[in-house]
């Protein structure tokens, strides 16, 4: 289903400043941190915002600026190149995107990451957004944190480990997102009506219900993949291992797509996004190692080009060191 900008944004609002969603969306961003207009935060972030991240939960407008002064105090020199934006949206109920972008920075303070180490980072992130009028108002956001942290030396597993020790232990760390620390947003919308949606939306299904051949059948065999790690795949085999050694790590975890949005844009492939989850046991070997037993949400975003051959390009994103978290706190 093809949305008209003209008709998706109401007057006054976006359509003032921003020739259409994409331009809003790619414009902010770079406007917040790029032109160091942190204080436009107040401007574009609603006061009640809610970014969920799968390291956190953050509540309130001025929780969100204060850790974008932090990021920007330890990357200053940090670029958010703008990929895509995939949207929906109806004048009454405001617009929602889903942004994909590379992140490109320069550790050159000490922060979260530990001291400054002049390392220079390439990395992704995926971002889905609900705005009204110009003020976003509900965030999910998943950064390739795997990507991150192996550039600078460590392994998603041992930075999990000492970021809980650094945040006081596992009675006074920072909890992960699950459903149990999640909270209600303003958006409870599920996307649009578009064939391509549920055609990716009908693929991640069919390979979290263990059909992976549908891989071989629904996937150009030249597909280039994007996966956490910031790791370049291409063709079938590729994408079956990611796939097959992450349900393999959580085989009875319980699957769903949470959004779903599908664009057929003139000169631009046709495009989806969907967001998805699991929750359940890490009981079975895979991305994760031995089986620990523990509990494991995983917020996933999944972007998607398709062309006359089938699935030609996939990017998708989990965070690895939320996920070992979630593993070192279950552990004795």
């Amino acid at each position: 289903m093809n949305i008209d900008a003209t008709k998706v944004i109401p007057p006054g609002t976006i359509a003032n400043r921003w020739k259409d969603v994409p331009d809003y969306i790619i414009g902010v961003t770079k406007e917040i941190w790029e032109d160091r207009g942190v204080h436009t935060l107040h401007d574009y972030y609603g006061e009640k915002i809610i970014v969920r991240s799968p390291a956190s939960v953050v509540v309130g407008n001025d929780d969100v600026i204060d850790a974008t002064m932090a990021t920007l105090a330890e990357f200053p020199d940090r670029q958010l190149l703008g990929e895509d934006v995939i949207w929906c949206g109806a004048p009454e109920d405001g617009v929602f995107s889903s942004h994909r972008l590379i992140s490109l920075a320069t550790h050159s303070g000490d922060g979260v990451y530990g001291p400054a180490s002049g390392t220079r980072l390439r990395y992704r992130i995926l971002a889905d957004c609900y705005a009204r009028g110009t003020r976003i108002e509900d965030e999910w956001l998943v950064r390739d944190q795997g990507a991150i942290v192996r550039q600078m030396g460590m392994t998603p597993k041992q930075y999990a480990a000492d970021l809980i020790a650094r945040e006081g232990g596992p009675d006074t760390c920072v909890k992960p997102l699950t459903p149990d620390t999640d909270v209600s947003g303003p958006y409870a919308g599920r996307g649009n009506e578009s064939e391509v949606g549920s055609r990716l939306e009908d693929i991640l299904t069919r390979i979290m219900g263990a059909d992976m051949a549908v891989i071989r059948r629904a996937y150009d065999r030249a597909v280039q993949t994007e996966y956490p790690g910031a790791v370049t795949g291409h063709g079938h085999a590729d994408a079956d291992r990611f796939w097959m050694s992450l349900r393999a790590a959580f085989p009875k975890a319980r699957f769903q797509v949470e959004h779903v949005v599908g664009r057929d844009d003139a000169n631009m492939p046709p495009r989806a996004s969907v967001r998805w989850s699991l929750w359940g046991r890490h009981s079975g070997w895979g991305a994760f190692g031995a089986p620990s037993g523990a509990m494991v949400y995983v917020l996933g975003l999944t972007h998607a080009e398709f062309g006359p051959w089938g699935l030609r390009r996939e990017w998708t994103l989990y965070d690895e060191t939320a996920i070992w978290k979630q593993i070192h706190l279950a552990s004795p």
